[in-house]
């Protein structure tokens, strides 16, 4: 029972002052174990949007661990940042809160917070807000009055989002019919249209592929996300293996989830049993081996805008994300987050725990050097991009990313001799 809880009572009327705390007190509050980090008790403030957390070790209260205590840590940023953003009034005050978050993330790199946590708190503050505009956006043009989740693909699906995002979306909901879910779409697509644009405006970009809620072909019942993913595997084109890469790493970010935990249940289950689809997502993954060239150095743009550079995003970390994609896949993992799927295959023994661990190393040290390459442009008031000159790094960082990427090439190579590609 906490001050919170008080003038929560005594605000609304819901109690008075002679009542037994256990008819106002939280019952099964949050709480983590003594072992846990301070940055996971912060991460479960903000995600929960609560002030403490409870300390628990073999059913017994041992503490309580307020935002507080967090101070020292300055990690308190962190859970008013996310309160303020679910709070926002307006659509301008979540643009404005977007800087916010990159002046955060700069200060958490300047004190050594690793790529796996800043990611997380990225993609966690970017719920948070897109959370806030879909509420916004149906308090201005109305409820539509249907239940619906709104789903994150891609990157945001894997919990990996950089300052660097487009609109990776879309919709699902429930309908009896084809007949239902005809009038169920004509109904969210204004509305799914108006969050999308909403979000481009705070820095969401609109997806140059309109892989977004408000194209009719991704505002879909339960039923027709399943047809559509069936279509996908049983028949492996090239649009199809694009496609799968971007929507099989997919999570709910408002709305019912057990609609979205079924569908995830579902895909596993046909990807599984699909020996050819497995074969065909191998060799897709493939398409972007990591540069470096037979001496091992650096292989980048010859001519143009991007002369001397290399896509440390596309070249760097995508071949671990679609590597490890089709093995977690192909085992019926349901983690969609690339390091976490590293750890349960490396746990099954899919892949030997010290492949596994090398692994997500290099992986670690990609998305640092793209972190921090944003951090550069972002100080320099330069557009973000993924582009990176390997000759502005110092001799130490050139030969580890170097390093990193040939662990790129191991994981690679060990996908050609499992399906024989």
């Amino acid at each position: 029972f906490t001050l919170r809880d008080l003038r929560r009572v005594i605000a609304d009327g819901s109690g008075n002052l002679q009542q037994p705390l256990d008819e106002l007190m939280t019952p099964d509050p949050i709480h983590l174990p003594p072992t846990a980090t301070a940055f996971e008790a912060a991460l479960t403030m903000t995600r929960r949007r609560i002030a403490h957390i409870c300390v628990v070790e073999m059913g017994r209260l041992v503490g309580v661990l307020s935002e507080r205590d967090l101070f020292s840590l300055q990690r308190v940023d962190l859970v008013h940042l996310a309160r303020t953003i679910s709070a926002a009034p307006h659509i301008d005050t979540l643009v404005e809160l977007r800087e916010e978050i990159a002046h955060l993330i700069d200060n958490m790199l300047a004190h050594g917070a690793n790529p796996e946590q800043l990611t997380h708190i990225i993609t966690l503050l970017n719920d948070h807000t897109v959370a806030r505009v879909i509420e916004l956006m149906i308090e201005a043009h109305g409820d539509p009055g249907v239940p619906f989740t709104w789903l994150v693909f891609g990157s945001e699906g894997r919990r990996e989002q950089a300052l660097l995002t487009d609109q990776d979306n879309g919709i699902l909901f429930e309908a009896a019919s084809p007949e239902e879910a005809e009038r169920i779409r004509q109904r969210l697509l204004p509305l799914a249209r108006a969050i999308n644009a909403a979000l481009d405006r705070c820095g969401f970009a609109l997806c140059n592929g309109n892989i977004m809620a408000g194209n009719p072909e991704l505002c879909l019942s339960r039923q027709e996300w399943l047809r559509r993913f069936s279509g996908m595997i049983q028949s492996p084109t090239r649009d199809n293996l694009m496609h799968s890469s971007i929507f099989f790493d997919l999570r709910p970010v408002w709305g019912p989830s057990e609609g979205c935990r079924q569908l995830q249940e579902a895909l596993l289950g046909m990807i599984e049993g699909n020996s050819l689809f497995q074969h065909m997502m191998a060799a897709n993954a493939l398409r972007h081996p990591p540069p470096i060239g037979r001496f091992r150095d650096f292989i980048v743009a010859s001519r143009g805008d991007d002369k001397d550079t290399l896509d440390i995003k596309v070249e760097g970390l995508m071949p671990f994300v679609e590597g490890v994609r089709i093995l977690a896949l192909a085992h019926g993992i349901g983690e969609c987050n690339t390091l976490e799927r590293l750890r349960q295959l490396g746990a099954r023994g899919v892949l030997k725990a010290q492949d596994a661990a090398a692994y997500e190393e290099a992986y670690h040290f990609i998305q640092m050097t793209r972190m921090q390459l944003h951090q550069r442009q972002e100080r320099a008031g330069q557009p973000l991009s993924n582009r990176l000159d390997p000759d502005t790094l110092n001799q130490l960082d050139r030969r580890i990313l170097r390093e990193s990427f040939r662990q790129a090439q191991r994981l690679q190579s060990s996908l050609s001799v499992r399906y024989q590609l």
